[in-house]
């Protein structure tokens, strides 16, 4: 257990840089890409389902706090490092934070060979906030595996696991994926929303299990992509707007395809 003074010590430089979402020097490739867990939640599923943090932030005036105290407890003291209480206010990336950080290192699930149960497909997705509800809703509707684009941010970034509210640990998300290539991997139908050519969701003969493709903010889902799906999907509604919002559009169709089959 070590106790950090100073902003010039080199561990807390390092829990810095990563906040900043930034690569530390020495970090060679995205498969050894540190991430940031701010929170109890946060700090308490990694522990749950991954173990040991490579280093443990503590605002050393809040152990004594119970829940704190017990992911301490919890913690191989190595890996520990108290803070002043401003060290972790300058350190923290909101507003009312509970004093605890941990850093790790994201997990790199290998791809399966086939892809033969119900997935989710995020095509250059570039707001955490989208890219954290669609992680946490996916989660919620069963399923398991998410594949992400380049193009896509970063679904390990401080924003993404805050929105997705631990989420993150019952899915096994597989980023910088080449989606087209991926598609020739497919045992399953590749289903698209879409304005154009396209069945409404409520009417069209869902697959029990399907690849999800839901594209970006503005430009929806790559034209390419789109040719290759199998079904395309439109959801009916008001024509006072035209299109809904990206996680808004993936809850609808996700849980609709659960309504049939669970």
């Amino acid at each position: 257990m070590k106790t950090l003074a100073s902003r010039d010590n080199p561990d807390y430089r390092l829990l810095l840089t990563i906040l900043a979402g930034k690569r530390p020097p020495g970090e060679r490739s995205q498969r050894e890409s540190r991430i940031a867990l701010e929170g109890i939640h946060l700090c308490e599923a990694w522990l749950d389902s991954a173990g040991q943090p490579d280093m443990a932030f503590f605002d050393e005036s809040r152990i004594s706090h119970p829940d704190i105290a017990a992911i301490l407890a919890r913690v191989d003291a190595s890996r520990v490092r108290l803070c002043s209480p401003a060290l972790m206010r300058a350190a923290s990336q909101v507003v009312q934070g509970q004093g605890l950080i941990f850093l790790a290192r994201a997990p790199r699930p290998s791809q399966p060979g086939r892809v033969t149960e119900s997935c989710l497909w995020l095509d250059r997705v570039q707001d955490p906030g989208n890219m954290g509800t669609l992680l946490r809703t996916a989660a919620a509707a069963g399923l398991r595996e998410v594949y992400v684009s380049s193009g896509c941010v970063a679904a390990w970034s401080p924003k993404v696991l805050r929105s997705a509210q631990g989420a993150h640990f019952s899915l096994d998300i597989h980023e910088n994926v080449d989606l087209l290539a991926l598609r020739k991997r497919l045992n399953i139908p590749l289903l698209v929303t879409a304005l154009d050519d396209a069945q409404p969701l409520y009417e069209a003969d869902l697959p029990r299990h399907a690849a999800w493709v839901f594209g970006n903010e503005g430009r929806g889902v790559a034209p390419e992509l789109i040719a290759a799906a199998d079904l395309r999907i439109s959801i009916p509604q008001s024509p006072a707007v035209e299109s809904l919002n990206v996680a808004v559009a993936a809850g609808i169709c996700l849980f609709e395809h659960r309504r049939r089959y669970y």
